[in-house]
């Protein structure tokens, strides 16, 4: 029997026995294979076994229907396009054919683009090369490091002999964060906020370990999400970043500020926030399961003076989780509790839903907004907004007219030219073309493993 479920289940199926397996499962490899008469033997001799041996059933009921309501791509994968746009697996363009799609030429001319998470440039270089009537590129970064590999790239495809020479494309590289996408428009043309932009991307992944592992990933810019494949990051990231606080293995300050000009840190939290608040942190943004009893400790902390490394953090989580899940139980413990605080101290999610809204108000008539996420976290954030960006400003509603509207809306439409489109709902303020999200094809997560829990969503303008 074979499924792949997500990480969360991933943590629920493992423990207790053969840790370095199972650590080396969480981290490498999310695929779990079972072997059925073996489970059920063991699972026999105990009540524990079957215990777990019933869970395990649940989880692949739960994984098969998941994969289910999957949109896979459709689009046969180009092994040409992945060669060409990346060094190696670790510099990989995700989906990029499905992004050519979206951005295509079956539809409008494509005369603005905007690229919210440059890195290393890989979507932007085929956008540019597959639009000759491209005027105006901008691409974004906040990575010093990834700013500078896309400048150079870009300039590259500029030059390149394939590249149409007839072209005026004017185009710009800027160190700044996507959330200042509206004062970026108004500093290259004012009249871009009055016209905007015929299609923006944000790959979420690429931004997550450019703002993450600026050093460690120097120059190999991961192409899956942050959260998704957390254990492994920490583990790699604890080389050169203890001292920022991010490594759940290391010994450092309770950080984790990304901007180290901002003035909030992890510390402040732990020892100051209100009781309840650090709960919804660790329930919310880490998805902990034992967040009440963790909640409890932090704050029984304060009283002998409160928590100030990630060794005393750390600490504090091996004594909380039981000594039967082992030694991967408090690491998967501490790295969701790592996770909360990052989200937290950042306002991640917050920026994010405020970026999405900025975004789809700098498109032009026509235009579309792609996003590419990797965390559950954050699809959901970048699905709820597409709904209430749709739909936004329609002035107070009758519920019942209201559930009515929304039954309509969520009715299928197959009469889209573009054969990628499934599935859409309609709003006052535009299209969200892609109901469910799209996953990659199997083709490209059988050859780039680390793309598998990308998910991309997409909505146009009216």
């Amino acid at each position: 029997m074979i499924f792949t479920p997500p990480p969360q289940t991933i943590y629920s199926i493992i423990n207790g026995s053969g840790n370095n397996k199972a650590f080396l499962l969480l981290i490498l490899e999310p695929l779990i294979i079972v072997d059925s008469s073996k489970e059920i033997s063991a699972a026999s001799s105990s009540k524990k076994n079957k215990k777990k041996r019933e869970e395990i059933a649940r989880a692949a009921a739960a994984a098969e229907s998941l994969a289910k309501r999957r949109t896979r791509s459709e689009r046969e994968f180009d092994l040409e396009h992945f060669q060409h746009y990346g060094d190696d697996v670790a510099h990989i363009p995700v989906m990029l054919g499905e992004i050519l799609e979206v951005f295509g030429r079956g539809r409008p001319p494509l005369r603005s683009f905007v690229d919210c998470t440059v890195g290393a440039a890989g979507h932007s270089s085929a956008i540019i090369q597959a639009h000759s009537e491209l005027k105006l590129y901008i691409g974004l970064d906040i990575d010093p490091v990834a700013h500078e590999k896309a400048q150079s790239q870009i300039y590259a495809v500029l030059h390149d002999d394939l590249y149409s020479k007839a072209s005026d494309l004017k185009a710009y590289t800027l160190l700044k964060n996507f959330k200042d996408i509206t004062s970026v428009l108004d500093e290259v043309d004012e009249k871009l906020l009055s016209h905007g932009v015929d299609g923006i991307l944000m790959d979420l992944g690429m931004s997550s370990m450019q703002v993450c592992f600026p050093k460690i990933f120097a120059g190999q810019y991961q192409t899956c999400g942050f959260m998704t494949y957390m254990a492994l990051y920490f583990y790699m990231f604890l080389v050169n970043n203890v001292e920022r606080g991010f490594s759940v293995l290391g010994d450092g300050p309770l950080d984790m500020r990304m901007n180290p000009l901002a003035s909030l840190k992890a510390e402040d939290i732990l020892n100051s926030w209100p009781e309840a608040e650090v709960g919804r942190i660790l329930r919310e943004y880490g998805e902990e399961s034992n967040w009440r009893c963790l909640q409890n400790k932090i704050v029984k902390a304060r009283s002998g003076g409160g928590l100030h490394s990630t060794r005393e953090l750390v600490d504090l989580v091996q004594k909380t989780t039981p000594r039967s899940r082992g030694r991967q139980g408090w690491i998967k413990t501490a790295t969701r509790m790592f996770q909360a605080l990052r989200i937290a101290v950042n306002d991640e999610l917050k920026t994010l839903e405020d970026s999405l809204y900025a975004c789809f108000d700098c498109l032009s008539s026509g235009g579309r907004l792609a996003v590419i996420s990797f965390h559950s976290l954050e699809d959901r954030i970048v699905k709820q907004t597409f709904l209430d960006i749709i739909n936004r400003g329609g002035g107070d509603r009758d519920e019942d007219e209201d559930d009515e509207r929304w039954r309509d809306l969520r009715k299928d439409d197959d009469s889209g030219e573009e054969p990628w489109v499934k599935n859409r709902i309609e709003g006052r303020n535009g299209t969200i073309l892609t109901k469910r999200p799209i996953t990659p094809s199997e083709e490209e997560e059988r050859l780039n493993r680390r793309c598998r829990s990308a998910k991309l969503r997409v909505v146009q303008k009216v």
